[in-house]
């Protein structure tokens, strides 16, 4: 019998590997809905459904290796990062998803509260937080929106040499910023951004990348912390925010 592993647990939601099998078990059904949603309209390798019943998702386990984690550098070859490009791009140029995405004004005092919460609990210099929140100014734009995945993290997209085999997680995507994903995918790695765009194409805005770089390690960093993560791990999203003050 395959033993059960915990992959992610925390107030929210859980998800367990068993085998070959994923179940995701999540407070908030909509969740669920939206990935299993998005997965069949995605012009791009997903999971397979296997069934599912609110409150819980079980898919199965797409082949190939994730992309990279969050503070380890990515061993994914030039080529496996511009894969991962071209296929970003097809999802940007699919029609939208059928349902809103969040508002320019939501992102913002977002972004306001998150960083008042960073600056009362002094949990970095506030050097830092304002530099970054001037950085993340750039993001607060209109953007034409298109269809993302919302959460393109490195452990989220799957590849098998230069072939991207699955791209997983779902559940938060929506009409929205195509700066962002390509943000979320690169956030921590940025040295690996010139292959990503290679695959990608052009129209890319690296200023607007950088902007959500920040944007997104400011609201997070809470979240995080409160939910038994580290923000202040090598790599991850305090040295993101560190590494800004370098461009100055």
């Amino acid at each position: 019998m395959d033993e059960v592993a915990v992959v992610v647990a925390h107030r929210q939601r859980a998800t367990l590997r068993v085998g070959d099998v994923f179940l995701k078990v999540d407070g908030d059904p909509s969740h669920a809905e939206t990935e299993v949603r998005a997965m069949a309209l995605a012009p791009v390798p997903t999971p397979e459904i296997l069934w599912h019943r609110p409150p819980a998702l079980a898919i199965a386990a797409v082949p190939g290796t994730a992309l990279g984690r969050l503070g380890e550098p990515s061993v994914a070859s030039s080529a496996a990062w511009a894969a991962a490009g071209a296929a970003v791009r097809r999802l940007h140029e699919a029609p939208l998803p059928p349902w809103p995405g969040r508002r320019l004004d939501d992102v913002a005092a977002e972004l306001d509260a998150e960083c008042a919460w960073l600056l009362a609990q002094a949990v970095l210099p506030s050097d830092v937080i304002r530099r970054n929140r001037e950085i993340a100014e750039a993001a607060l734009r209109p953007w034409e929106p298109v269809f993302i995945h919302g959460d393109l993290q490195l452990t989220h997209v799957f590849v098998d040499g230069a072939e991207v085999t699955g791209v997983i997680d779902w559940s938060e995507a929506a009409p929205g910023d195509a700066m962002f994903d390509l943000a979320i995918l690169t956030l921590g790695h940025e040295e690996r951004l010139d292959d990503l765009l290679a695959g990608y194409g052009p129209g890319a805005d690296r200023d607007v990348i950088r902007a959500w770089w920040s944007l997104r390690s400011l609201v997070a960093a809470r979240w995080l912390i409160e939910h038994g993560f580290d923000p202040d791990a090598p790599g991850c999203e305090f040295d993101v925010l560190r590494a800004r003050m370098q461009d100055t």
